[in-house]
């Protein structure tokens, strides 16, 4: 093989728990009470020359150092250094941040003791799992050839309305005169790469979408939420053996759900006699369809390929000492409900013995009031650090150029704001920004701050659109470097 032409290997994995574990994604615990479907890993390893990357998806809610590390350590041929691994966001899978939100034991992390899996457990599991992926794609890869290409398709929707007084919310009930406006943009882009093998048969499709993965996201069992209709739904129309590479685009304030025109859109589900994520999975595969008919004769199989990987130091929110009294005044009255519900147990211990399909289940309550008091008196702690130190995180971000496409990845919920202003400046003819290539938290934008609400509140926003711009800023410059080579 010419050392000079792209080489392709595909390979996926399966990452279901074998045993009872956490699901992760919301404030209240939840069990794993069985698998709705499969979820899996996807990677894919794109080689020419001496360069290489390896993009890897996968059905969780984020991707912890843990997982990443835990990945990396086990590459045989691949370098470390080249691995982008993304979450799809399903909030239907297991927790798999150990030293986050669910850091130390069920109890540390959950306020009661549960059953389940360690996640430090899961964390090694799913590693070796999505390693063996990564390394089988490795040694399959083969010249091929690839294409790309733009569709649209209307799934994600921007998630936070404006009041008449200028607050925003999350969510919540639109049918109401205070009700003014959507707070932010929406972006229907579908971009689209795909990969043929060296007969012209289509191998594989990286699909992008500025939405995350959310619209059955309160299940109790493990589910890749619309991620696995849109598979099946591609695969029954393009091929059984196609590999299908989910990627979020920028989307810290879009999701799949609707907060307003519910109604006709539930008729139309039932006169389809479709369900919600079957109609999200034909949208996206008719755009898929469509654009792979447009772009199969402009295949290329020498495209330049360069990974740039950009360590960046993020100025930490500022915290005001009304943040904190905020903050701590909520998280005084979740330790009453804390307490309150505890107590409830104490009582009543036999509503631990509830069957599973009694709702709410005996740890929800108790288990969200405790995760809301953590999270509200973790504004005071990093108030605390503001104090003593210079508050900053560390964050990786990956940029690649692959002929006239570039990748950009950022590890957050990044507010689309942020990713329209990277697009708009991109020197690519394509840009495919991908989210969640760490362990998340919202990056908000400017004007959802100024309206407040969940994705925006200190509590929920370690990073503000101070550290958001920079982060912006920093793969556009060096997008506009890569893109400089063409003038060397």
């Amino acid at each position: 093989m010419s050392e000079a032409k792209l080489k392709i290997g595909w390979a996926q994995a399966d990452i279901t728990p074998e045993e009872t574990v956490a699901i992760s994604g919301q404030f209240h615990a939840r069990v794993s009470e069985g698998v709705r479907d499969r979820i899996t890993a996807t990677a894919l390893v794109l080689a020419t020359g001496e360069e290489h990357v390896v993009l890897v998806s996968c059905d969780l809610v984020a991707i912890s150092p843990e997982l990443w590390e835990g990945v990396a350590a086990r590459l045989d041929g691949p370098s470390a250094d080249a691995l982008v691994m993304n979450a799809t966001h399903t909030h239907t899978a297991p927790e798999i941040r150990p030293r986050g939100t669910a850091a130390g034991s069920s109890a540390e992390a959950f306020g009661v003791e549960l059953d389940v899996m360690a996640v430090e457990d899961y964390v090694e599991f799913v590693a070796a799992r999505i390693a063996d992926a990564v390394n089988k794609a490795w040694a399959s890869r083969a010249e091929g050839s690839l294409a790309f290409g733009l569709g649209q398709a209307v799934v994600g929707r921007n998630r936070r309305w404006v009041d008449i007084h200028g607050n925003s919310t999350m969510y919540g009930e639109t049918n109401t005169p205070e009700f003014s406006h959507i707070e932010g943009y929406e972006d229907h882009s579908v971009n689209v790469l795909a990969t043929y093998d060296p007969t012209g048969d289509l191998t594989g499709v990286i699909v992008n979408i500025p939405c995350t993965a959310q619209e059955t996201e309160g299940l109790f069992e493990i589910s890749a939420d619309f991620w696995h209709e849109a598979r099946e739904e591609l695969r029954r129309r393009l091929g059984e053996g196609l590999h299908v590479l989910p990627q979020a685009s920028a989307a810290g304030d879009q999701s799949p759900h609707l907060i307003w025109g519910r109604a006709e859109h539930e008729r139309m589900l039932a006169l389809k006699g479709r369900t919600s994520r079957e109609e999200i999975a034909h949208r996206i595969a008719n755009a898929v369809e469509e654009t792979l008919g447009f772009i199969e004769d402009t295949r290329e199989s020498d495209p330049l390929l360069r990974h740039e990987t950009i360590e960046l130091r993020l100025p930490l929110r500022p915290l005001t000492e009304k943040d904190v009294r905020t903050a701590d005044a909520e998280a005084a009255d979740w330790r009453a409900t804390y307490e309150e519900e505890l107590a409830k147990l104490d009582l009543a211990p036999d509503l631990r013995d509830e069957p599973h399909w009694h709702k709410p289940l005996w740890y929800v309550p108790v288990t969200k009031a405790y995760r809301r008091m953590r999270w509200y008196e973790r504004v005071r702690e990093r108030y605390e650090q503001q104090q003593t130190e210079e508050p900053v995180r560390d964050v990786t971000l990956h940029v690649i150029r692959l002929g006239d496409i570039a990748i950009a990845t950022n590890p957050f919920e990044y507010y689309l704001d942020f990713g329209v202003y990277i697009k708009a400046r991109s020197p690519a003819v394509q840009t495919f920004l991908v989210q969640l290539t760490g362990a998340g938290s919202y990056v908000p934008s400017a004007r959802s701050i100024a309206g407040g609400g969940y994705g925006s509140v200190p509590a929920s926003t370690p990073i503000g659109p101070d550290g958001g711009r920079k982060v912006a800023d920093a793969t556009i410059d060096t997008l506009l470097d890569l893109w400089g080579e063409d003038s060397d």
